[in-house]
């Protein structure tokens, strides 16, 4: 198990009048009674951080670590605890770049472990369940909370409070976790393999949003400030944005910064459809990638795992379009 902090590990801090992770690994593992007649649980503390403060070097730390268990033989699979925030995009980074045999599960709660009812036991029971449950080889990472998995491309974190907060709304659930065990009804088939050799650095990559009246400052200001990697554009519908935006990108793309359009609609295809600058045919022209359905925090996930690799239009079209990634094993 590799503790990252988050809710799960969070307990009332009356000083500061909120709550703050403060649990380690070890602690969290002696709250779920009868845990261990269920595995033998090593802990690993990588981190105590509140999700929002996670970040891709930290994901790295996570990689290496769970790389580093999984390659072991009496390893069935790796949990990993974190805050729910950033749950998602820490899940999707290590189904992109960890061997795709043995299970890795993300867990974490909506309620602070300090808290009466607190989910994070009955969570973490869960994860363990699904991590040596055989029929999760071959799923790659998992998302269990609430008593149900979810594929780390799919799953959405969908209400700020909710115990039932992550979701797949286009497809449903892989599986759920019932009281005679884990049981599964579809399998993930969207998953890719990309490789990020353990020296790597991770880029700089953007994210910003099309709206009413957007145009282009804020891309222009990230210009300015050089060392941008590479930008993903939340557009509206299919993959549209305001002309003067479009403008922006075209000076993005001139300095050969590669561009991935995705989409403030939560569910859905970005496709190049409509005609006119700033339609997704224009776009398409000035060498933009299109995300396909992935959302833009994971599609910055992807391109950030991509980039390590080429920055190639082509290649990247590729891709993101779910064929064979670079290091695919």
């Amino acid at each position: 198990m590799l503790s990252t902090g988050g809710t799960i590990a969070s307990v009332y801090d009356p000083e500061s009048g909120g709550f703050a992770p403060a649990l380690s690994g070890e602690q969290l593992v002696h709250a779920v009674p009868g845990l261990d007649t269920l595995a033998r649980v090593e802990v690993v503390q990588v981190a105590n951080v509140a999700s929002t403060n996670m970040t891709p070097a930290l994901w790295m730390q996570v990689v290496r670590a769970a790389e580093s268990a999984l390659a072991r033989p009496d390893v069935a699979g790796v949990v990993v605890t974190h805050g729910t925030d950033t749950l998602e995009e820490t899940a999707y980074f290590l189904d992109l770049t960890l061997p795709s045999g043995k299970p890795s599960v993300l867990v974490g709660a909506q309620r602070a472990a300090s808290e009466p009812d607190a989910d994070g036991p009955r969570n973490l029971r869960d994860a363990v369940l699904t991590a040596v449950a055989p029929q999760s080889r071959g799923m790659g990472t998992l998302v269990v909370l609430n008593g149900e998995i979810h594929a780390a491309r799919e799953v959405t974190k969908t209400n700020t409070l909710n115990v039932s907060t992550f979701l797949t709304p286009e497809f449903g659930a892989l599986g759920t976790i019932e009281p005679d065990g884990v049981r599964y009804y579809r399998a993930p088939l969207r998953r890719q393999h990309v490789s990020v050799a353990p020296g790597a650095t991770l880029g700089r990559v953007e994210i910003v949003t099309n709206y009413a009246g957007a145009d282009g400052r804020v891309v222009r200001g990230l210009l300015d400030r050089s060392g941008l990697d590479g930008l993903v554009v939340e557009a509206s519908g299919v993959g549209n944005l305001a002309e003067a935006l479009f403008e922006a990108l075209v000076e993005v793309r001139a300095l050969g910064i590669p561009v991935v359009i995705s989409t403030r609609v939560h569910a859905g295809r970005t496709l190049p459809l409509y005609a006119g600058r700033g339609s997704g045919i224009s776009l398409r022209d000035i060498g933009c990638v299109f995300a396909d359905n992935l959302p833009p925090h994971k599609a910055r996930v992807l391109l950030l795992a991509a980039l390590t690799h080429t920055k190639d239009t082509d290649e990247l079209r590729r891709i993101f379009s779910g064929s064979d990634a670079p290091g695919t094993g």
